[in-house]
């Protein structure tokens, strides 16, 4: 059976837990949380899960790690995994869009003889951009639509009232980069479809507040020797949190069993 830390327990990762519960494959024995959240999530997860505040306190060295924990976890955590040779997932991929993280998380990995792992989160097509980039892309376009109060909390509150939006607002035009680093809790896809493709500097990203939807819709377009592709996902968020649609947290389970899978796609 594979052990799995888990670095999170917020929304992706409850839901996480719900699905592999009971799995006879993997495990989630560890769970990495604030300290000032680690009490109350112990309480919550009971005695089948070690919640933790520090890598200090790993009861032996886990299989795999997933890191659904944002940004700051990634900088501070997950270097430090993979040059002990641990392969991560990663679901907060647009901590990439960081200067130097990159670089200093490939280097780590390389020292550990471990592999960073991004999950495609909330996204299809990763597999087709990906593809396309090996006979050469010439332009990758994003688009993010969310209602208004799945933009609370981020500089979109600056260029309009969210509370009070009537009609769809850009609030963000540029370089996917800069919509992820602008927007850590919402613009991961951005990032990911950035990496798949053509980079972070040079894929475009739209982000949009829309009060006429209830969900977060994501737009995509390539175009390059393959031929053109055009893809659309209108994805419900999780209940616990509008910034994060529910693929993103099943994407993560599927990136989990498929580490343990005797066939995977």
């Amino acid at each position: 059976m594979m052990r799995v830390l888990m670095l999170g327990g917020g929304a992706i990762g409850r839901e996480v837990l719900r699905h592999v519960a009971g799995d006879r494959s993997l495990r989630i024995t560890h769970v990495m949380e604030l300290a000032v959240a680690r009490e109350a999530l112990q309480r919550t997860l009971g005695d089948g899960i070690k919640v933790i505040s520090s890598l200090d306190e790993l009861e032996g060295k886990p299989d795999l790690v997933l890191e659904c924990a944002g940004h700051g976890a990634v900088k501070a955590h997950v270097p430090l995994l993979l040059r002990r040779g641990i392969d991560v997932l990663l679901v907060s991929v647009g901590s990439l869009a960081d200067p130097g993280l990159p670089e200093a998380l490939a280097e780590a990995a390389g020292a550990g003889g471990a592999q960073l792992t991004l999950v495609s989160g909330a996204i299809a097509g990763i597999d087709a951009i990906a593809a396309a980039k090996v006979g050469g892309l010439d332009e990758v376009i994003y688009t993010g639509r969310k209602p208004p109060l799945g933009w609370l909390d981020s500089p979109a509150e600056k260029v309009c009232d969210l509370r009070s939006l009537r009609a769809a607002t850009v609030i963000f035009d540029g370089s996917a980069g800069e919509a992820a680093r602008l927007y850590p809790k919402n613009a991961n896809v951005a990032a990911t479809v950035s990496l798949a493709g053509l980079g972070l500097e040079a894929t475009r990203a739209t982000l949009i507040a829309d009060p006429a939807i209830t969900r977060n819709i994501h737009h995509v377009q390539a175009r390059g020797v393959f031929g053109e592709l055009e893809i659309t996902i209108s994805g419900r968020p999780l209940p616990d949190n509008p910034k994060t649609s529910a693929l993103a947290a099943y994407s993560a389970v599927r990136a989990l069993r498929n580490r343990v899978a005797a066939v995977c796609i």
